[in-house]
């Protein structure tokens, strides 16, 4: 098991080909194998990089860690030690928070961003009261409640192989902490630094997200004006497992158009 010693634990990742580095992170119902329909596609043409946050897989944090307060540096520690300098960063939901934070930190090593289904912690007022009024709305019980919301209404019903998959790989994190999500939305990023560097950015929503709704992630849009601002139908919070054939072409053509790839 590919795991190193990064930010005082021992870190998960995996990587698979080879190319310009491509990160993928993930969002609070995941850890790396949540990747699984990216990866075979995009490992042709790029290096991707999947981890687990600590926490989650098998990462593990320690007691009273500091859990999503140490996610960038984390990030910026796993490049490091796999001699990455610059990268395209992909994070979805929970993981939107970890690739947007490094991204403001450090916009010279992110040849490209794509935040899918997620506030990232852009601190913005509007975004931020968007966003708790549709956390409101989500199912009590903490973050085994709200992963109900994680997909479409329907997807159960329609596609319940890869429904009880996800639900599968999400039982796979057994040592979340219970304050994992007021930890997450207390860490707030700003996006000037995009602005500025003009880093390639994409915002990718499910039509029918229910957590991070298209109206929370069309504000962000207005808070970085050169973004592109992407719709997905009949999706819901997790784009990529949902419809992963159209989220595939939706980031290869993004890569490509920004001339990151082989085949750019």
């Amino acid at each position: 098991m590919p795991s190193t010693k990064i930010n005082g634990i021992d870190l998960y990742y995996e990587v698979h080909g080879t190319g310009p580095a491509l990160l993928f992170a993930h969002g609070g119902g995941g850890n790396h194998l949540s990747w699984w329909q990216q990866v075979p596609e995009l490992s042709r043409d790029f290096r991707c990089v999947t981890f687990d946050h600590r926490g989650f897989g098998a990462s593990r944090d320690h007691a009273d860690g500091p859990g999503p307060r140490a996610f960038v540096e984390d990030l910026r520690q796993l490049l490091d030690h796999l001699g990455i300098a610059k990268a395209a960063l992909v994070g979805q939901s929970m993981g939107g928070w970890t690739v947007l934070g490094f991204a403001a930190a450090y916009p010279d090593r992110v040849s490209a961003l794509v935040l899918c289904d997620t506030s990232a912690g852009l601190d913005d007022p509007e975004v931020v009261r968007e966003q708790a009024a549709a956390l409101r709305d989500a199912p009590r019980g903490g973050l085994a409640q709200v992963l109900t919301r994680a997909y479409a209404a329907d997807f159960p019903a329609k596609d319940p192989v890869r429904c009880f998959l996800y639900q599968q790989i999400s039982g796979l994190n057994q040592h979340v902490p219970a304050n994992l999500i007021s930890t997450l939305f207390g860490v707030k990023h700003r996006a000037d630094a995009l602005i500025e560097h003009r880093v390639p950015t994409m915002l990718i929503v499910g039509e029918e997200d229910a957590l991070a709704p298209p109206k929370v992630m069309e504000l962000m849009a207005r808070d970085i004006p050169h973004a592109r601002f992407i719709q997905v139908p009949g999706a819901g919070h997790s784009v990529y497992f949902e419809r992963p054939a159209e989220f595939n072409r939706l980031l290869l053509g993004f890569l490509r158009e920004n001339r990151i790839g082989s085949s750019a």
